[in-house]
């Protein structure tokens, strides 16, 4: 069963890594084509910036998940560094509970939001739902939140190779 959810962990943390790449990638596409359009061919495009806009949200809350499952989001410890190491293990499952808290929260309202939303229609891009453009906010909390059940039953999964690619695993765990 662990193996299941590790690889299941895993496809989905490679999903969120290829989404958000593909959205920096489509970003850095559609912003020069947006000063190009403007500027030489003397006439704007309106889709540009909102795409870019949406696609930066997008970026934000799945990579944001992405990071956190590899370690790699940011964490302040001056305080917890000083504390006594005895405490170091009630002090990252409270961490671990408040982040679930935070993502349940992103889940929930994010959910509300999308739903009382999802009769209205951007300004610029008329067949696109404005609660579309709110639901990376809720796919982003469950999707960290996954990954914090994941920390919570079987550990910190940043030292595996899919997360860091230049370690290699010496572990037979869903390899």
């Amino acid at each position: 069963m662990k193996n299941i959810f590790l690889r299941a962990s895993d496809a989905l943390y490679m999903t969120c890594i290829w989404i958000a790449g593909l959205s920096i990638v489509v970003m850095a596409l559609i912003i020069p084509w947006g000063i190009f359009a403007r500027y030489v061919l003397g006439s704007g495009s309106g889709w540009p910036e909102p795409v870019a806009i949406l696609l930066m949200t997008l970026f934000t809350f799945v990579g944001a998940a992405a990071s956190y499952r590899a370690g790699a989001h940011m964490a302040v410890t001056s305080l917890t560094d000083r504390l006594p190491k005895a405490w170091h293990g009630a002090i990252t499952l409270l961490v671990e509970l408040l982040m679930a808290a935070v993502c349940l929260f992103m889940l929930i309202w994010g959910v509300k939001l999308c739903m009382a939303t999802w009769n209205q229609y951007l300004s610029t891009l008329t067949s696109l739902r404005v609660g579309l453009a709110y639901s990376p906010i809720p796919i982003g909390g469950f999707v960290t939140l996954i990954f914090i059940l994941e920390r919570l039953l079987f550990g910190d999964q940043s030292h595996r190779r899919v997360t860091n690619y230049e370690q290699t695993e010496d572990s037979k765990e869903a390899v």
